[in-house]
């Protein structure tokens, strides 16, 4: 019973706002609605509201952390010590102007404009706790931020962050891995050491860049090997090192994935990570996706066309990464823990060097050069994962990525 309930759950009946003033009248402190001790006796701005100007002076209407809207008080700008919440709030108070085309003067802000800014800081507040959500939710050094300064959408409803595989129902794999007795994975490989058992190259340089040929097997140490986790043939493993943003598209492309940081050329990215289905299932979820005009299935086809990755509703920051035909990312196969060849792990390098601020993508259509046998074997065909036995019937999705030589549509 307790197994079955495990992953039940239930909606409240109360809001977020009702749950914090209820912990602030009982005192009781919570992370998850970020109630402090400090709440209990100091006064804290949520949000602004509402403005007005009489004669020379400011006056907000401010919302309480942790008290309810009908408390809401008229405050001059002295009394204020919130710089970032003030300019946030100037910021969409012209935005609102301009959508009314309206000018500010004396006269009190229209309902349109009043409605705008309170839905601006309520979206604020709803995508600050899931940028909490995910940091939280995340196993990997690199951290999670979240910016929408195109419109109201708050977060993507029934997403579940993971940090590893879920395997759905009808996938049966053997997690079977050899180790290796290695002092050092790179430079003093045993036996080729993790590689060399299932005769392929080391991936990585001293730099932990892949430096092997794209559609080319990794074969990185694993919890069997007698090397440390500081390991330079450990590299997917560790995770995400960067700090990423999750952000809103201005062209119609929804959210999208920019680094806040400089990745070297040949450095890993992410994973792609979602729930492992068989290709029967992943072929019934295809074309309900296409209905819907959204794609986040990718074929393990390494080997053989049975296991599909569906990112939709499990799934880490690679879910938000869109494509483009001329990405900057690139895909590789790769093995830790688990060598079986019909379950590999989907990991994202750099092709280039990519600036601070930069959008990262990939290409949903990528192909490798068939230059040996081992690259023949893998497909990167993402875009009609779990579509094999009727790509006839698919609705062509256009390509927004707008580079010079875009192909127009996803496929």
């Amino acid at each position: 019973m307790a197994r079955r309930l495990k992953d039940c759950s239930v909606s409240c009946r109360y809001t977020w706002d009702e749950l914090r003033v209820l912990c602030r009248t009982q005192k009781l402190v919570c992370k998850q609605l970020a109630v402090t001790k400090h709440d209990f006796s100091d006064y804290v701005v949520e949000y602004l509201c509402n403005y007005r100007r009489i004669k020379t002076q400011e006056f907000f209407l401010v919302k309480w952390k942790g008290y309810s809207e009908s408390e809401n008080t008229w405050e001059p700008h002295k009394n204020l010590k919130c710089p970032k919440l003030l300019q946030q709030f100037r910021q969409d108070l012209q935005l609102s102007l301009l959508h009314t085309n309206k000018i500010l003067d004396s006269s009190p802000l229209d309902a349109s404009a009043v409605s705008f800014i309170i839905q601006r800081a309520k979206q604020r507040l709803k995508l600050r706790r899931w940028e909490e959500e995910l940091n939280r939710a995340c196993q990997h050094k690199g951290r999670i931020f979240v910016r929408n300064d195109v419109d109201l959408d708050g977060p993507p409803k029934d997403f579940t962050y993971i940090n590893n595989y879920k395997i759905g129902s009808g996938v049966d794999f053997n997690e079977v891995a050899v180790g290796c007795e290695c002092t050092d994975c790179i430079k003093a490989p045993v036996n080729g050491c993790c590689a060399g058992a299932s005769d392929n190259r080391t991936a990585y340089n001293d730099n932990m860049q892949v430096k092997i040929r794209p559609g080319m097997p990794i074969y990185e140490c694993n919890s069997r090997c007698q090397c440390g986790t500081d390991c330079r043939n450990r590299v997917v493993q560790r995770g995400i090192q960067y700090d990423l943003c999750i952000f809103k598209t201005a062209n119609g492309r929804g959210w999208g994935v920019r680094t806040l940081e400089r990745i070297p050329k040949n450095s890993f990215v992410m994973e792609y990570l979602g729930e492992v289905i068989t290709s029967e299932e992943a072929e019934r979820r295809g074309q309900m996706y296409d209905q819907q005009g959204v794609t986040y299935l990718f074929d393990l086809d390494y080997v053989a066309d049975v296991f599909t990755v569906d990112a939709a509703h499990y799934g880490n920051i690679s879910h938000f990464v869109n494509h483009s035909c001329d990405p900057n990312l690139q895909v590789y196969n790769v093995f830790i823990d688990n060598l079986d060849e019909r379950l590999p792990r989907i990991a994202f390098f750099a092709t280039r060097a990519i600036r601070t601020g930069e959008e990262l993508t990939f290409d949903y259509k990528m192909t490798i050069d068939e230059v040996d046998a081992e690259s023949n074997k893998m497909d990167t065909n993402f875009s009609l994962a779990g579509m094999n036995d009727a790509p006839k019937n698919r609705i062509r999705m256009e390509c927004k990525c707008g580079v010079e030589r875009c192909r127009k549509y996803l496929f």
